[in-house]
């Protein structure tokens, strides 16, 4: 005698209506990109990359970034980055980066720990690389005693929610490429600064002559997908072999490549992009208001993608982290203050900005009294 099989429902471990300003890595997959997972789940296809939605992410993204560059997907953004580092460095060279960049601050070491490359800080207001401090780091590496200056890494948009205008990158890229430099840009959020720009990602990127992206998908709808891009394959060839090395290369490559392929179809990309960069300049007027009324609170830092930094009173910034999750950035920012940053989603509304801005002109009145 046989019996039906239940199958128990899944468990709950959040509340699924709950929402923040921490982090866009906080936020859930599009609808679109699980229903992609969902359609790749089905039958057998080749592993490690030899599956058709490999092929066709790798065909989109070249109506993106340019007619020759090569895809490698990726698990993580960290290793992203470690691969394409690695595939534009000799081992011996070391890399130039911003001193607020997420490759040297946030990333536990990997560049050095995994491909043995140094990072060197370039000192960057408001994340922004000036031009003109690269040839004085090239020419200071030249001493036999320092590891010579091998490539330029990126972020666009940057750790504080500033934009590379198309001029800015395009002169780093002149600049760095007239020193024989490398030009990589960690592209975690790069569809947020190519809608800021007006742009497709190309046009933010390897348009401008970036030798290589990490373009991450992860922060922009997807579950975990992050790709790096090349633009002449030719002048990284051991990249797919340190990808294998980096640990990055996904056996089930057709899970993350169908995400980024979801993303890239009918510019769902630019739209989620757009929705939180929009929501970001709403939450920035909002500031604005509160600021102009008296209260003791100043946005910090251009808002040019989907991330607001802003000064606050430390007790205000302690009470509002109870009631609405976000991140303190500086917590020694001046007497008294400190500087958070609230990140927009793509599935931030209107009413989670609403609330946010109610909830902070409390604390605000509440510390004033």
């Amino acid at each position: 005698m046989s019996s039906a099989v239940s199958t128990p429902a899944p468990a709950v471990l959040h509340d699924p209506g709950a929402r923040g300003f921490a982090s866009d890595n906080a936020s859930g997959a599009h609808p679109d990109v699980l229903a992609a997972l969902v359609a790749a789940n089905g039958g057998h296809v080749a592993s490690y990359g030899g599956d058709p939605w490999t092929a066709a992410l790798e065909e989109r993204l070249r109506e993106q970034f340019g007619a020759e560059v090569a895809a490698l997907p990726c698990l993580t953004g960290t290793g992203a980055n470690v691969v394409a580092l690695q595939a534009l460095t000799q081992r011996w060279e070391s890399v130039l980066c911003s001193d607020q960049a997420h490759v040297l601050h946030d990333e536990g070491g990997a560049l050095e720990h995994v491909g043995g490359t140094k990072l060197v800080g370039l000192a960057a207001p408001d994340g922004l690389v000036d031009p003109g401090s690269l040839q004085p780091a090239v020419e200071a590496s030249h001493h036999p005693m320092r590891a010579p200056v091998g490539a330029l890494t990126l972020t666009q948009s940057t750790e504080l929610g500033t934009t590379y205008s198309r001029e800015h990158l395009a002169d780093l890229v002149r600049v760095a490429h007239g020193l024989g430099l490398r030009v990589h840009v960690d592209g975690a959020r790069l569809a947020n600064a190519a809608v800021a720009l007006g742009e497709d990602l190309g046009g933010a990127s390897t348009r401008l002559g970036v030798d290589a992206v990490s373009f991450g998908g992860t922060k922009n709808g997807a579950a975990l997908a992050e790709v790096v891009v090349l633009r002449d394959p030719a002048a990284a060839p051991g990249a797919a072999r340190l990808r294998k090395q980096s640990l990055q290369l996904v056996s089930k490559a057709r899970f993350v490549s169908a995400q980024l392929l979801a993303l890239l179809t009918d510019d769902l990309w630019r739209r989620l992009a757009a929705r939180a960069n929009g929501v970001a300049a709403d939450l920035a007027a909002g500031v604005e208001a509160l600021a102009r009324a008296g209260h003791p609170v100043a946005l910090t830092r251009p808002v040019q993608a989907n991330a607001v930094f802003a000064q606050l009173p430390a007790d205000v910034a302690a009470r509002l982290q109870r009631r609405v999750p976000f991140h303190v950035w500086d917590p020694a920012r001046a007497a008294g203050a400190v500087e958070v940053r609230w990140v927009a989603s793509w599935d931030t509304a209107d009413v989670d900005v609403e609330h946010l801005l109610a909830a902070l002109g409390e604390e605000l009145g509440a510390g004033r009294g």
